[in-house]
Formats: structure tokens, C-alpha cells, sequence
């Protein structure tokens, strides 16, 4: 069996530090459980502790419990947060926004129009007592970036004394992500539709790594040249930051080794060399903690491990194809490729539905081009069936996990595209390989969600049989003797069989 050092040396980047069983990594599914546990979290704070929230956007009235208004019990984000502030606690919240290139903006792309109103209703957010808005100057827009990408790490941090526990992953802080399997809460023009997502509880060394990001990110908004907006609903012209802003962040306090037997986790960043923050779009800034040519360190774990599968890669991504933006240097479909002719099946699994806000309700209908000729066209015919993109039906999937062999696990908010690999999209992700359970638990979570099946003892013990679960997505992938109740015999034992038919293959046939 392999030692962890040795899962280090082969599935890491040498590139990055490595806390070797000192940080503890907890793998979330579905943002039900996030949201509860991040609840959990900003709730046990005491004045003189903080809590930093960083997205792509933010929902002032989403109840983290998954209450709506009139509910009882009813609690909006923003009220939690107020009140956090209110008793003394260090609270700050950065969203994204879009560049602007003018003294005057109209802020009206994509999340970040929503994000300016999101900022403007946080900042004027009564606490539960009389005074002045508690959020008054305590949340950021960070509209620099490269132009054409947005800020798209997604963090939660809170300092309880002088410990740190770092959320990273893909889960913004909105009420549709406040779903679970078998995802048949909400719905689309009364159609079924869920939400599938992902994200990484750390403590110990490695929150300190997601902390020392954060700080900068902050440092970084807080300097921005003074942009106003016009906001219609109020009158005159509305500054996009406040010209005061609480002290930059500290650096953060040394943390003890949270004991992590057979287990070693990164903190992965991608960021671009260059950033547009003047009133010139073409006048570029570098970032000051960055290196000239920029941050590559979820391409750099991720192309490692791909290389270094021998039986499995399996990918769960919003996208399987570039979209603008993307650099041709940092796409991983040769890696993939090359996985698949050694043998190794490359499972990847995106959204049978889109996000609502987007305007088709299906996506992976087909083989995207990207696939199809950076991919699959390249490998001889007998060997393209050792890939496949299947779909979940009535689902969003926007999870960006990839695991290889039960060994390695990396689990953010970077796409696979090369946007978020060139750090056009700024991005953190977290990693993880373990001798022990850690990762082939997670895969064992995943795989029996997508079966719509209950995680029974039964089911587990089955799923956890590599050579016997992989059959769920290609029957000729069983080895030749494929254990007894396999999926190419008529035994499947109660419960191994899908209780739905969600997955569906798009291809190759």
C-alpha cells in the first residue's frame, strides 16, 4: 500500500505546500448540510471574533435553514449578519463585481447588478438595536479583474479566538442552493429541478493558507479607485465602496496542527498576472503578492493527478468546453485524453438542467465540440469508450470535484475551462489524498446520490468495491470475473440498482 508520502509525490504539485496530517478536511455534499454548517459556525462567534464571507453573490434574505419569509423562525442572512456586527464581531463581506472602465457606472451584467444591490441593502441593514447600519462600511465590491472573468472564489472564514475554520467550494450564498438529494424540492416552470453542490470545511494550517487569500483580496477592494453608480430606485449617485473601511485584515494567528492521520491537503489558487482597475480599460495593474505571470496551482495539482490515475478519473463540472476568456496553455483535455489511452476511464458528469437564470433548460444534450476533438476524436476507435459525459436529469450540477483512484480528491470553485485554470476566473480549491477512507468515501457520497438510492450499509459495501461500482456507468467496465450481484447479472442486490433513471449518457455511444 502506498504511503502517504508517496500520494503526495505522485497525485500533488510540488509547486504548492502540503500539510502532511496537520490540517483536518471535512468534505461537504449539497448545500443543505453547507448551509447549516456554515450557520453553525457564524452563530458560535463571540464579540472579538470575525467572520469573512467572499462570492461570486450574495442573497441578503436567504434564511441559511432554508426558510422562507413568513416562515417561523424566518432568519434572512443579512439580519444574522447585522447582528453579528452589532455585538462586536469583526464582519466582512466581499462580493464580485464587474469591471467598469468609468467614473460612472451601470452595473448591469450577469450577478453583478445583483451584487450591487445585494452591497446596498447589506450596508443599510438595521441591527437589532438603535444606531447606525452595522454593515455601513463593511462590505466590499472587488470589480477589478481581467476583463472579460469575474472573482469567483467562494470563502467563508470565522476566527473563534484565535481558531480558524476555512470554507472553500462552489457554494454561493443563495436559497436555491439549499437542496439535497433526491433534489425533488424545487422546480422550474413546475417542472422538477435541483441543485448540486460541493465545498471543503478545513481547519489547522491549511484555513490559515485560505486566510492569507482572503486578506488580500480585501486589501486589494479596499484600494480600488472611488467609482459611483446609478442606482434607480435612489436618488443621485451612489458610491460603489465607502471611502472608509475598517483596518485591513491581519495576518492570521498561528494555528495548531489539527491531527489528520494518512491525510495531506493543499489550498490551490488561480489568478491571473494582471488586473484592470483605472479609468483606462487598457492600463494594466499587476497584483502586488502575485507572481509576474500569475498563480496556476489548481492546473498544476489537477494536470498531476489526471497524469497520474491508473484506474479511474471522475469529474463532476458546470463546464466541459471553453467559453471566452480561455487560454489554449491551460486546458486539460490532453490530459484527459491521455488518461483514457492508458487505459483509465475518464467518467465526467455535468447538469441535465441549467440554472433558471440561464436560458435553456438543457445542457449536455451532446458531445460538445471540445470533447469531441480534443478528446475523443484524437483516440483510436477501440479506446474512446473509456470516456464518457453522462447527464443528471433535472439537475443543476455545479459542483467542481474531481477524484481520482479513491487517492485524491480536489473539491472548489474552479471550472474545468481553462478561464478558471489561467486564473481569468480567480479561483480556490482545495486538496486532498489519503491512504486511508477519506476520498473513497466522498465517491461512495457522490455515486449513490446519483443513484437516487438511500446510502444503505448494503449499498455502501457494494459502492465501496471499485471493480463493482464503476459498472454503474459502463457494464463492459466490470473486470472479466465481476463479483456476484454485478451490474451485467440479473442478482443486483435491493438497492444497488438505481431507484430512478437520472443518469443519462450523452456520449461517445
Amino acid at each position: 500500500m502506498a504511503s502517504l508520502d508517496d500520494l503526495v509525490a505522485a497525485y500533488l504539485s510540488p509547486a504548492v505546500t502540503a500539510h502532511r496530517e496537520s490540517s483536518s478536511v471535512e468534505l461537504v455534499v449539497d448545500g443543505r448540510t453547507w448551509m447549516l454548517r456554515m450557520r453553525e459556525l457564524l452563530t458560535s462567534l463571540e464579540p472579538g471574533d470575525a467572520a469573512y464571507i467572499c462570492g461570486l453573490q450574495i442573497e441578503p434574505e436567504m434564511d441559511l435553514t432554508g426558510k422562507r419569509k413568513g416562515d417561523p423562525g424566518y432568519e434572512p442572512l443579512g439580519g444574522l449578519l447585522a447582528g453579528l456586527a452589532s455585538r462586536g464581531i469583526d464582519v466582512r463581506v466581499l462580493l464580485a463585481g464587474a469591471v467598469v472602465s468609468s467614473s460612472i457606472a451601470r452595473p448591469t451584467i450577469g450577478p453583478f447588478h445583483q451584487n450591487v444591490s445585494s452591497a446596498h441593502r447589506l450596508r443599510r441593514w438595521r441591527g437589532p438595536t438603535a444606531g447606525p447600519p452595522p454593515l455601513a462600511n463593511r462590505v466590499l465590491l472587488d470589480w477589478s479583474g481581467s476583463g472579460i472573468g469575474s472573482n469567483h472564489q467562494k470563502v467563508t472564514l470565522v476566527r473563534r479566538g484565535a481558531e480558524i475554520t476555512a470554507g472553500v467550494g462552489g457554494i454561493d450564498y443563495a436559497a436555491n442552493r439549499v437542496d439535497e438529494s433526491p433534489h425533488d424540492r424545487l422546480s422550474i416552470n413546475g417542472g422538477r429541478w435541483g441543485w448540486h453542490d460541493a465545498g471543503a470545511i478545513l481547519r489547522g494550517p491549511a484555513a490559515a493558507d485560505v486566510w492569507r487569500v482572503l486578506r488580500m483580496r480585501w486589501s486589494g477592494a479596499a484600494s480600488l479607485p472611488r467609482k459611483r453608480y446609478i442606482w434607480p430606485s435612489v436618488r443621485g449617485l451612489q458610491v460603489l465602496n465607502p471611502s472608509s473601511t475598517p483596518a485591513g485584515i491581519a495576518p492570521p494567528p498561528a494555528q495548531p496542527d489539527r491531527p489528520s492521520p494518512g491525510v495531506a491537503c493543499q489550498i490551490l489558487r488561480s489568478v491571473g498576472p494582471w488586473y484592470i482597475d483605472s479609468l483606462l480599460p487598457w492600463e494594466r495593474r499587476h497584483y502586488n503578492d502575485v507572481a509576474p505571470e500569475g498563480v496556476h496551482e489548481v492546473y498544476l495539482t489537477l494536470v498531476q493527478a489526471i497524469n497520474a490515475a491508473r484506474r479511474y478519473v471522475y469529474i463532476e463540472d458546470q463546464y466541459f468546453r471553453e467559453y471566452p476568456g480561455g487560454d489554449r496553455r491551460f486546458e486539460m483535455y490532453a490530459h484527459l485524453r491521455a488518461a483514457a489511452a492508458r487505459g483509465v476511464k475518464v467518467i465526467l458528469l455535468g447538469s441535465g438542467s441549467r440554472d433558471p437564470a440561464e436560458s435553456s433548460p438543457l445542457i449536455n444534450g451532446t458531445v460538445n465540440a471540445d470533447l469531441q476533438k480534443k478528446v475523443l476524436d484524437p483516440l483510436p476507435q477501440q479506446l474512446r469508450r473509456n470516456v464518457g459525459l453522462w447527464r443528471v436529469e433535472h439537475l443543476t450540477v455545479h459542483s467542481k470535484i474531481v477524484i481520482v483512484d479513491d487517492r485524491f480528491a480536489a473539491v472548489g470553485s474552479a471550472n474545468l475551462f481553462s478561464r478558471s485554470m489561467a486564473g481569468v476566473d480567480t479561483e480556490l480549491t482545495a486538496a486532498v489524498v489519503s491512504t486511508g477512507d477519506v476520498v473513497r468515501d466522498l465517491r461512495v457520497r457522490l455515486w449513490a446520490e446519483h443513484l437516487r438510492a438511500p446510502l444503505t450499509d448494503d449499498l455502501r459495501k457494494h459502492l465501496e468495491d471499485l471493480d463493482l461500482a464503476i459498472g454503474m456507468f459502463r457494464p463492459e467496465w466490470l473486470p472479466p470475473r465481476a463479483p456476484a450481484g454485478s451490474w451485467r447479472t440479473p442478482g443486483i442486490p435491493d438497492g444497488f440498482a438505481p431507484l430512478e433513471s437520472v443518469l443519462t449518457l450523452v456520449g461517445p455511444p
